[in-house]
């Protein structure tokens, strides 16, 4: 029988979890302030039950336990920026200027710089005005490239803007993503526009960034060649800045993708490389804390040279709370040394549980750690080499067992040979970030560091060919498979019922494995059966671009401009959401040339749709239209079209001025549909 007492940090945290994913989902179910007295008194209710002795334990242990989850509900409340008084969010006058401070290294995009400021205070043109928030600043880039620092006081002329939220169908929402960064403003600027003021005190992080810029400007001098220094810097630092589209292709179709983010695995390398060192003194009695301070100051080292960046932070965290479990002298779950990490993180940031890193990495570590020892005595290796192969094939299958509902939700993609790449992938990491820390110890040794530089240069390239290779191999991608959130349950409810199967032989345990697979495939039938069997029609919200679907039954009609077809980012971001729901497996794309014919007609299940990209004038009149997409500026007022075509739907597409099409949706707003300020026109049949 499964026993809970052993497991108290598992508890604790789970409920935390819950308190807080309730405050995201349903903030305003209750008011901060009777969340927080309703803590009090369950607080005062446990210690009171507590008190009566053994027989209250149980009735305690439940209070408590509801405590800790209104305890999370009020800190993700109290977290949540928007809701404070003085956020910039509440500000009604006019703003004319605003003071911020860069909080973190700039990131530079194709033709501008990303910066994330926390706004300090703004101008409505007769005083300043304290405020607090943070916002996204995109400076334009001009021939000095001129960068601002973390810690630098900047003025900037203009207000920020709120974030929007998706124009088209199934889009990935930005706004709520940059909301659990308490990110709700951005600005795009020129250069003239910003003026430094000075610099703000320097922290830790202040010196964390300088020395990643150190290593940065290390590693590119010693490794000259863009993408092999693009590698050593992701594996190392975790920047990820100069990886192209077609190597990160290559490495998420290979399933290698995972070692390009600084994370768990990287810290679990050194931290395994400080074991292994250390191991000569195991038998001494005061190894475990040496042990456990010497993994300290290593880990927490490594996550500075990083820039103190939240991937690494976590993965610190957690193998600090692993590293410190054996000096206390106490023998203790590690299930519960996880729990208890990701409660102290979630303290520091309850909006880390809906970080896709940070579920990742959690489910990576959870399912090595319950999946990997019973699939390892399956077999019994016969000598060290295929030990080594298979213990690694182990770790692989667990890693990706834990997190594939999760890789399907997000990514819509799973790699096929990902166990074969990574017996290859892994110890490629492993020297590559090795050899990179000790290239950087030795930069100031000329021989030494130039060995370290060669041997660096050479494992990269070598890395990169075996990812490319297998990316090369058929069917190395199985993509475009498309779950909801309930299914992604589902499938982790699968795979825990299966493990928990491997560890006891239980009917329950089978019955719920069946259970949820059952739901599973219910709940695809009945998306096959009603949403991939819709006919839709859509005009896209691409601004500047037109973008027009018909799909039907998995098959997509595609009408765009011929710079958006061969825009495969904009495409990725902007329809391949709504071609996944919809199950399109086939994509016909027709490119528009106005200058041949103006008006185009076509027949989609009994309706006319035209699609106007210029003037109107040559088009035989009394033609009767069901929808007319119109664009480029093809007219400035109703009247110029409504003599010649009738039709019972006007959509103005992305092409369009904003302030004309703004005008002419106040001229007839029942028929004239913007998709510039309406979002994109959707029409099921």
């Amino acid at each position: 029988m499964f026993r809970w007492v052993p497991y108290t940090m598992v508890r604790i945290a789970a409920f935390f979890i819950v308190g807080i994913l309730v405050g995201i989902y349903q903030p305003e179910i209750v008011s901060i302030s009777n969340a927080l007295l309703t803590f009090s008194i369950l607080v005062i209710l446990y210690v009171g039950v507590w008190l009566t002795g053994k027989k209250g334990r149980f009735i305690s242990g439940i209070i408590g336990l509801t405590a800790i989850g209104v305890a999370g509900f009020c800190h993700v409340l109290q977290f949540t920026q928007w809701n404070k008084p003085g956020h910039l969010s509440k500000f009604e006058g006019p703003i004319f200027h605003y003071r911020a401070t860069v909080t973190k290294l700039p990131e530079e995009k194709e033709k501008s710089f990303k910066y994330e400021v926390k706004i300090n205070s703004v101008f409505d043109g007769a005083n300043w005005n304290e405020v607090s928030g943070k916002a996204l600043v995109y400076i334009r880039k001009d021939q000095s490239e001129r960068k601002y620092f973390y810690g630098d006081n900047i003025l900037i002329r203009g207000a920020p803007d709120l974030l929007k939220g998706p124009t088209n169908p199934n889009e990935f929402d930005f706004r709520r993503f940059l909301g659990f960064r308490n990110i709700y403003h951005q600005d795009f600027v020129k250069p003239g526009d910003v003026v430094k003021l000075g610099s703000a005190a320097k922290d830790l992080r202040f010196y964390s960034y300088k020395v990643r810029a150190w290593a940065t400007a290390v590693i590119k001098e010693r490794i000259p060649e863009a993408r092999d220094n693009a590698i050593a810097l992701a594996l190392t630092l975790g920047v990820t800045d100069g990886i192209d589209n077609d190597l990160r292709n290559a490495y998420s179709s290979s399933g290698a993708m995972h070692v390009l983010a600084v994370s768990g695995l990287h810290v679990g390398i050194l931290y395994g490389i400080v074991i292994l060192l250390l191991r000569p003194i195991k038998s001494l009695s005061w190894a475990r804390w040496v042990n456990a301070i010497v993994t300290l100051l290593v880990l927490w080292s490594f996550a500075f040279i990083t820039g103190l960046s939240p991937s690494v932070l976590r993965a610190v965290t957690m193998f600090s709370f692993i590293a410190l479990a054996k000096p206390f002298g106490r023998s203790t779950s590690i299930y519960n040394t996880l729990a208890g990490s990701t409660f102290i993180l979630l303290i520091y940031d309850p909006y880390l549980i809906m970080s896709v890193g940070f579920q990742l990495s959690y489910l990576a570590v959870l399912g090595i750690i319950s999946i990997h020892r019973p699939l390892y005595q399956l077999i019994e290796p016969s000598n060290r080499l295929v030990d080594w192969v298979w213990n690694i094939s182990c770790v692989s299958i667990a890693a990706q067992l834990s997190t594939f509902s999760l890789g399907l939700l997000y990514f819509h993609q799973f790699p096929v040979y990902f166990l074969v790449s990574n017996l290859f992938v892994i110890p490629g990491a492993f020297v590559v970030l090795v050899t990179s820390l000790l290239l950087l110890a030795s930069n100031s040794i000329p021989f030494l560091s130039d060995v370290f530089a060669f041997v660096l240069q050479w494992s990269i390239k070598i890395l990169n060919y075996g990812v490319f290779t297998f990316e090369s191999l058929p069917y190395s991608l199985l993509e475009n498979v498309y779950i909801n959130t309930t299914q992604c349950w589902l499938l982790m409810g699968v795979i825990a019922f299966l493990v928990l199967l491997s560890y006891r032989r239980s009917f329950y345990y089978l019955l719920g494995a069946f259970s949820c697979a059952f739901m599973f495939s219910l709940l695809q039938w009945s998306h096959f059966q009603i949403a991939a069997r819709q006919d839709q029609f859509l005009v896209y919200n691409i601004p500047g671009h037109r973008a027009i679907e018909w799909i039907s039954k998995g098959t997509s009609r595609f009408v765009c401009d011929s710079v958006l077809s061969n825009d495969a980012e904009r495409i990725r971001f902007h329809i391949r959401p709504t071609r996944l729901v919809s199950e399109v497996r086939f994509i016909d794309v027709t490119v528009v040339d106005k200058s041949k014919r103006p008006l185009q007609v076509y027949f989609k299940n009994g309706k006319t749709i035209g699609v106007l990209s210029g003037p109107i004038g040559s088009s035989p009149t009394g033609l009767k239209l069901d929808y007319l997409v119109v664009g480029n500026n093809a007219f400035r007022k109703l009247e110029e079209i409504t003599d010649v075509v009738q039709f019972d739907q006007l959509i103005l597409d992305s092409t369009y001025s904003p302030y004309i099409a703004y005008q002419l949706n106040s001229e007839d707003n029942d028929r004239v549909h913007s998709v510039l300020h309406e979002g994109a026109f959707l029409k099921i049949f």
